[in-house]
């Protein structure tokens, strides 16, 4: 069986040719470039504290700054998008799920807790992650708040996140907004998302086509088996993020 702790080959070749022409990035060696995303990765999946990263993997303190400089200058996202070229974009779907924050990750030195996607919920300290996936589910964009965030709030900011040429947009009930909904139609999409029980002229959806959302459901689940992202320890909101982007480059490629 693979060894789901550290990258494979044809991972590590993707990446490699990635950061190999971002500016940011210097390669000063192939093997000790893999080593530090083999040590991210291991992090990612443990959930574990940075101190506790083994020593086969490079200095935690090292390995975390420089993890850190990557979220700051988005070589994360840079990975995550040039590792998601050319979806079908027939349909997007966007969604939210909410994750718990150790008490840890409160605390950032010069900010505050809304300016982290740190908030209050049901669930208590808790971070939203705001996505939108294309038809099969891969992930596209996200959007972080505090977990107190409304679904609707953040709809027309993915939106203006969604690729030019999609054809419909999918969501749930939490999306059924009369601005959002026209908001869809003038950049003429298809909106598939079901009235509230409360309309008394309720619109049509296309409740075959609605049958593909739970695919971002799945992505959501997806992202969760990695414990980093399960449950959020980062103070700095861009770190989190950093670690999102991760996740997502690899299920592109897996």
């Amino acid at each position: 069986m693979p060894n789901r702790a550290e990258l494979s080959d044809e991972e590590w070749q993707t990446f490699y040719s990635l950061l190999l022409v971002n500016p940011y990035v210097h390669t000063d060696s192939e093997e000790n470039c893999r080593r530090f995303l083999n040590a991210v990765l291991w992090i990612l999946r443990s959930g574990t504290q940075w101190r506790l990263l083994p020593a086969s993997l490079g200095k935690w303190n090292s390995v975390f700054k420089r993890f850190s400089r990557w979220c700051e200058q988005g070589v994360w996202q840079s990975l995550h998008k040039g590792c998601s070229q050319h979806p079908d974009l027939q349909q997007v779907l966007i969604d939210s799920t909410i994750t718990r924050a150790h008490a840890c990750a409160a605390g950032a030195a010069g900010s505050r807790a809304e300016a982290e996607a740190l908030g209050r919920s049901k669930g208590g300290f808790t971070t939203k992650i705001h996505a939108i996936t294309y038809g099969l589910g891969n992930p596209l964009d996200f959007i972080l708040t505090g977990g107190q965030a409304s679904d609707v709030g953040q709809a027309e900011a993915l939106l203006q996140l969604t690729p030019a040429g999609a054809a419909a947009l999918l969501g749930d009930k939490g999306y059924d907004s009369d601005p959002f909904i026209q908001a869809i139609q003038d950049r003429e999409m298809q909106a598939v998302i079901p009235p509230r029980n409360n309309w008394l002229a309720p619109r049509d959806c296309d409740w075959f086509v609605y049958k593909e959302r739970h695919l971002i459901e799945c992505f959501f689940g997806k992202i969760k088996h990695y414990r980093r992202v399960f449950s959020r320890f980062e103070k700095r909101a861009r770190n989190y993020m950093g670690f999102i982007r991760f996740v997502s480059a690899l299920i592109w490629l897996r």
